[in-house]
């Protein structure tokens, strides 16, 4: 807890750490494949978890072979999603404050997700909090998912930061792990939809439950 609170920069994940959407993506993952007549596999949503959307659709065109262009599971993909993120996605318990405590410390803030700039910005601007980030990076934007540390070092840079100045908040072991070999300061926050609680605390420098802790 001291480490964190002497980093001069937060870095956020979105999907599964700042938003409580990973319900969604299982859900749309589902209703996808039953179209298809395909039953949903245990480790897909794990699988396609930190790969960005045109990856994924390739990975998935190619695992079930599809007989589709990735181009169109991708809209398929953003059209049932785009509604719920304007409406529906709400923030993690106690996401909020801690952001606003952040922001009132003055530690600059940056986003580094997976998801696409058209979904999250609406949820952000419904939840008033799009103004108290300084930087957004997406893994499309660097082109490289979060198998490497690309996302988060691209985010530090646009907040004038040093990896070791920042922290890098995230519910992904991959994540975790290229953060922390880049030299963030790491934070696993748990969500019920993420197996192996145990594995990402452990992939960790830190970890909580709820960011109500940290308040």
């Amino acid at each position: 807890m001291e480490e964190l609170n002497q980093l001069q920069g937060a870095i956020f994940d979105l999907d599964g750490t700042l938003f409580d959407s990973l319900w969604l993506w299982k859900e749309i993952d589902r209703r996808f494949l039953a179209r298809r007549g395909i039953e949903l596999p245990a480790d897909y949503a794990e699988a396609v978890s930190a790969m960005e959307f045109a990856r994924a659709a390739e990975y998935t065109v190619r695992r079930f072979g599809l007989n589709e262009p990735p181009e169109a599971l991708v809209a398929e993909w953003m059209a049932m999603a785009k509604d719920a993120y304007a409406r529906e996605i709400p923030l993690k318990p106690g996401a909020a404050a801690y952001l606003r405590a952040l922001a009132g410390r003055g530690v600059k803030l940056g986003i580094a997700t997976s998801c696409a700039a058209e979904l999250f910005g609406a949820a952000l601007a419904r939840h008033g909090i799009t103004d108290l980030f300084a930087a957004a990076v997406t893994t499309r934007e660097v082109g490289a998912g979060k198998e490497g540390p690309e996302v988060y070092l691209a985010a530090a840079k646009k907040l004038g930061l040093l990896p070791g100045r920042c922290a890098v908040f995230e519910d992904a072991k991959t994540g975790l792990l290229s953060a922390k070999r880049a030299g963030f300061w790491t934070v696993a926050v748990y969500d019920p939809h993420v197996p192996d609680w145990p594995g990402l605390r452990g992939a960790a420098h830190q970890s909580i439950r709820s960011f109500e802790e940290l308040l």
